[in-house]
């Protein structure tokens, strides 16, 4: 300990000493371990942290969804797993408690909460059998929206509040760190689980389903048993289902089966700045290499009083560990703050977002990261030190010497750091180029100018169908004389907002068997004058009139490709189509462009098969068969879209005071929505690369600059004996193109065999990317050349009668 103390001491007399080298040395190490612990914070937030439920090992996720009927009934049947339901993205309306507002509702089973384990702060949760219709006026409330809302007011419990029309009474307050299945859900629900209302117990949520193993279980038995069930619940519906539905139904740990694809991203993004870890490490191993062969002299004379090589290896790395404890040090106040940072880029929905903080874990990877990057930069030295005789060394003294062995190691590594810099730039431009292709696809509307708003009266409200289209009526008619308003219309479910409308479709010309499955469509509901507002193309037919909308002719208007899935190669003008439950037949009076509704990659989800339009109107049936009571009203301005927000909150309030206006975003907002998730990862990945790039660029600066300093006596000698000194600079940019060739092979060869990762990622571009490959490698032949530039222009203006006299 004595002597462990001894070298501590002397490493940091020698830090001191030198405190450009140490502060370069320390700034490098803090930037790659503070990318790797803010990242790493993600990864234990999001991935390794146990749930904050009591024995969360024991929690699964079921990979399949299930509506009420069929959950009611594996809730019976199942006997491994104590089973729960949740239906997640449902809003519900707060009045009667000052200002209308909208709330993020949750519907979940009874059984949610004792599933989870998890008590309210105070209060209580659903009891067995508080989910059936009749016994389910409940609520129970968020923390936060108790705080916000009630005051914190703890006498809250039992009271009766409005939500959407009735009464509940609000039995519980959750804790503030609960936040299933998101932290954007204010108000959990029961399902209201109905046998008599057969559209909504079978074909209403499709939920996902979670359990706790019961004792004696496990994952393996659960999954047998789900599946036996899965082979005859299809029985069990009023309808047929399709043999493929659930058929790849498989359990997983709770915790695996809620970050979904967010694990892969992060995972990327974690061998990204390893990557960059490992060019830092590479650099300070070049700036200690130099710092030892200048210390050479100094090695000799501790051998000379009797120093063995095992002790200046172990003082040397004593240095590096010292040096990496520093940076770690220093990473972490660059992590907290990168982490701050990635928190607010990472898309909001990101899974367990907000569990990602520094804790003990991040510590722990911290302290073992700083002593292995220490480790690691500090061995090449250290072996160096002790390669030949170190009384040699000291009877040799420095004049006259030629290029260490060493510079065969700093060549390598400065080659290593070329290489890993062009594999994360070429990961980086893979991601920038589909970035650009996605955030330049054609939506299929024209974004400029239009504001956005959600109108959610209550349904009860639009029980009254006539009340309802009247309030919609006076609501456009006042934002149509509004000053800044050019024309106004409404829509069910705007295009990529998350929201979806289904109903399911019969065609005039082809007429299903009994038992087949109908095809289903995204149904838009919407005013005549939606497709202007929108910016939307006609390609044939005609829009929507007002006579339309007074609903005497049944009509619809569908999207050119789902005309031609259905059509294929005929005029779709003047056919004829018709929901299910109706009796009356739609004729289809217009083709629109297609339009990427429900993300920017594709116009539905994958178990749609088309898009149509109809008027708002007293035909307008949703899934509910009732008229849509919750609307978006879009408005396309003449100037200043900032104004229309408050015009709009007045003009709804006036028409009636209980209806909360709510999400008031522009077009442009929302695409930039539906961009957020390749943004932020394209970004840290830019980030990432470009901290790479400028470590590597100093990497090969350093070691030019060390192999001038040492061949001065060289160049002195080339300059005497009649050299031109373009010779010279050209000699030592020759030697940074070794390094460049060398570098830039490693890299693509590197990058050629692992970008193939990054495939779910990309958006119209192939992994392997021809011109983003001969981009990266001019990008790197001209940063290597900067690197060159001044230690070749120093070795040109060598003095040869100093360098005679070096040393």
């Amino acid at each position: 300990m004595s002597s462990l103390l001894n070298e501590i001491r002397f490493a940091l007399r020698m830090l001191h000493k030198n405190p450009g080298f140490t502060l370069v040395a320390v700034l490098t190490l803090a930037l790659g371990i503070g990318a790797n612990s803010a990242i790493f914070s993600l990864v234990n937030g999001i991935l390794i942290r146990p749930l904050p439920y009591s024995q969360p090992d024991q929690l699964v996720g079921v990979t399949a969804t299930y509506p009420r009927g069929a959950f009611v009934a594996m809730r019976d049947q199942v006997r491994t797993l104590d089973v729960a339901a949740y239906a997640e993205g449902h809003e519900s309306n707060l009045t009667g408690a000052g200002e209308p507002v909208r709330l993020a509702a949750t519907l979940v089973s009874a059984e949610l909460f004792s599933v989870l384990r998890a008590k309210p702060a105070f209060g209580r949760a659903f009891h067995s059998g508080e989910d059936a219709a009749g016994r389910d006026s409940f609520v129970i409330l968020s923390n936060s929206l108790w705080r916000d809302r009630f005051a914190g007011d703890p006498s809250i419990i039992g009271r009766v509040i409005e939500i959407d029309g009735a009464g509940r009474e609000v039995l519980g307050v959750m804790p503030p760190d609960f936040r299933f299945p998101s932290s954007k859900t204010q108000i959990w629900l029961p399902l209201h689980n109905d046998p008599s209302n057969t559209i909504s117990y079978w074909a209403g949520d499709f939920m996902p389903v979670i359990g706790r193993l019961r004792p004696d279980a496990n994952i393996f038995a659960a999954l047998a048993e789900l599946r036996l069930f899965q082979s005859h619940v299809g029985e069990l519906f009023p309808f047929h289902m399709p043999p493929q539905w659930n058929a790849d139904i498989t359990v997983l740990p709770l915790q695996a089966s809620m970050v979904g694809d967010v694990r892969n991203r992060l995972l990327m993004l974690l061998g990204a700045v390893i990557l960059v870890l490992l060019i830092a490490c590479a650099n300070v191993a070049n700036l200690i290499l130099s710092r030892a062969a200048m210390r050479e002299k100094e090695f000799g004379v501790r051998a000379a009083l009797g120093a063995t090589r095992g002790r200046i290896v172990r003082q040397l790395l004593t240095e590096s560990a010292l040096l990496g404890t520093i940076g770690g040090t220093c990473g972490l106040l660059v992590a907290n703050a990168g982490l701050r940072v990635m928190t607010f880029a990472l898309p909001s929905d990101t899974p367990r977002l907000m569990d990602a903080r520094i804790d003990w874990r991040v510590l722990a990877f911290t302290a073992v990261m700083s002593l292995a990057t220490g480790a690691i930069f500090g061995l090449a030295p250290a072996f160096y030190s002790v390669r030949s005789g170190l009384m040699q060394i000291l009877n040799s003294g420095a004049r006259g010497s030629t290029l260490s062995a060493s510079q065969r190691v700093r060549s390598g590594l400065a080659v290593a750091e070329i290489g890993l810099a062009a594999l994360l730039i070429i990961a980086a431009g893979l991601l920038i180029r589909s970035f650009w292709a996605l955030s330049h696809v054609d939506p299929g509307f024209r974004p400029e100018h239009v504001v956005t708003a959600r109108i959610t009266p209550n349904q009860s409200f639009c029980s009254d169908q006539g009340r309802c289209l009247a309030f919609y009526r006076t609501v456009l008619d006042q934002l149509r004389t509004a000053p800044g308003v050019s024309d106004v219309a409404l829509v069910n479910t705007l295009p990529l907002n998350g929201r979806v409308s289904k109903r399911s479709l019969e065609f005039d010309n082809l007429r299903n068997a009994a038992g087949d499955i109908l095809p289903l469509f995204w149904l838009h509901v919407v005013t005549p004058d939606y497709f202007r507002v929108m910016g939307m193309p006609l390609q044939s037919g005609r829009w929507f009139t007002q006579a339309d909308q007074s609903g005497n002719a049944a009509v619809a208007i569908m999207t050119a490709e789902s005309a031609q899935r259905f059509w294929p190669g005929q005029n779709a003008i003047g056919k004829h189509i018709r929901f299910s439950r109706e009796t009356e037949w739609r004729t289809v009076v217009g083709i629109a462009g297609n339009v990427r509704a429900y993300d920017l990659q594709h116009s539905t989800p994958d178990y749609m098969t088309g898009i149509v339009y109809v008027p708002y109107n007293l035909k307008a049936t949703g899934e509910s068969g009732q008229i849509p009571a919750e609307m978006t009203v879009a408005v396309r301005t003449a100037g200043d879209d900032s104004q229309i927000g408050a015009v709009l909150r007045g003009i709804v309030t006036a028409a009636n005071p209980g209806v909360p206006l709510s999400e008031l975003k522009t077009m442009r907002a929302v695409l930039s929505e539906a961009v957020s998730t390749p943004a932020s990862t394209t970004v840290l990945f830019v980030v990432f690369a470009a901290l790479a790039l400028v470590l590597g660029m100093i990497g090969i600066y350093g070691v030019l600059a060390f192999l001038v300093s040492r061949r001065t006596r060289e160049i002195g000698i080339r300059l005497a004996m009649g050299a031109q000194r373009q010779n010279v600079f050209w000699m030592v940019v020759k030697e940074g193109a070794k390094f460049y060739a060398a570098g830039v092979s490693f890299g693509l060869i590197g990058a050629f065999a692992t970008t193939r990762l990054l495939a779910s990622e990309l958006y119209s571009v192939r992994a392997v990317d021809a011109p983003t490959y001969i981009a990266v490698t001019v990008v790197m032949g001209f940063v290597t050349f900067l690197a060159c530039y001044v230690p070749a222009r120093r070795a040109m203006r060598v003095d040869p009668l100093t360098a005679l006299r070096f040393e």
